[in-house]
């Protein structure tokens, strides 16, 4: 299958995010408490570092009259969050940010009975691609030595990653689909635990997107060996591309932020508007560089078309890979 940026953005709007001011509801709803700010993974990972970063930016600005509480719901592969919103007492003051789990643990588990659709569209902050790495002590440098190496462990070589079923293992499962590789996979709750353990030497690889493993980079811990997105990163020039290896393949997680079913419009105006604000700041426009994610503005209709399309999208990728 190939997925890749372009069937992400065939909905994205030409031109940038329109942001109301929050001047323009002055007189209409605003929070009266507290907001649960649900995060669909643990603690450390890229929808974690987002909501923390998005937190920071609204209270530095003095944009919402309440503050946003951050609280990590990753149980079940995002499960824990999808049920928590989908039950919320008072949908006007529960958002959440999401990841790609937010179409594939309603798949995996019709058991929930999620149905995304019924979820309120608010901002897409962003995408983030995935890449490979190893610990520098691995002594592995290129792909080709990850390749030798997984193959003459046959089937002992470990790698980790978010979930099952869901991001980090649908990049892992395509990959050694594609070169017939046998590897152990050890699922996390998110993707800071991930990228903690590659560079504790626990696992041997990891398909971390940059923000998660960013520290560790620059630090010198781990090694960048092929990236999963349609063009090779300005962060890394020198590292090829899946689809350079002759596999039409790239994937990337969303960053957005969804309320609860059963938001009022007015609710939901008020946070598109707010968020509204974050994305255009020179903050969020910096993070998304700083980074290595891309923009993928869209309005309410277009992100429930988004919606569908994922949701088919990767109804048919987990077919494919048998997850």
């Amino acid at each position: 299958m190939t997925f890749t940026k372009r069937t992400m953005l065939q909905f994205a709007l030409c031109g940038s995010l329109a942001a109301l001011p929050m001047s323009a509801f002055a007189q209409g709803w605003e929070p009266t408490r507290p907001i649960d700010f649900t995060i669909m993974a643990g603690p450390g990972g890229g929808a974690d570092q987002i909501a923390r970063f998005v937190q920071s930016v609204v209270e530095a600005n003095d944009m919402s009259n309440r503050p946003l509480i951050p609280t990590n719901r990753g149980g079940g592969s995002g499960a824990e969050a999808l049920l928590h919103l989908k039950d919320a007492r008072d949908p006007d003051h529960t958002i959440m940010v999401t990841l790609n789990s937010f179409y594939t643990t309603p798949i995996r588990q019709e058991g929930l009975g999620i149905d995304v659709e019924t979820f309120t569209p608010i901002t897409m902050m962003g995408v983030d691609p995935f890449v490979l790495w190893v610990h520098r002590e691995s002594g592995i440098t290129t792909f080709d030595e990850f390749l030798a190496k997984v193959r003459e462990m046959d089937g002992e070589y470990v790698m980790g990653g978010t979930g099952t079923g869901q991001e980090d293992s649908i990049v892992i499962a395509f990959m050694s689909g594609a070169f017939d590789l046998d590897v152990k996979y050890i699922p996390y709750d998110g993707g800071g635990a991930v990228a903690r353990d590659l560079a504790g030497q626990q696992i041997m690889a990891t398909v971390n997107n940059p923000s998660e493993v960013k520290g560790f980079y620059e630090a010198g811990d781990v090694v960048p060996l092929l990236q999963f997105s349609d063009e090779r990163m300005d962060t890394f020039p020198d590292i090829p591309t899946m689809k350079e290896l002759g596999h039409d393949f790239s994937y990337y997680n969303q960053r957005a932020i969804v309320g609860a079913p059963g938001m009022s419009d007015e609710a939901a105006a008020y946070y598109r508007a707010l968020f509204g604000q974050v994305y255009e700041s020179a903050q969020w426009q910096d993070y998304l560089v700083s980074e290595s994610m891309a923009p993928l503005p869209m309005d309410e209709a277009e992100t429930r078309a988004y919606w569908a399309t994922q949701v088919a999208n990767h109804r048919q990728l987990l077919a494919e890979i048998g997850g």
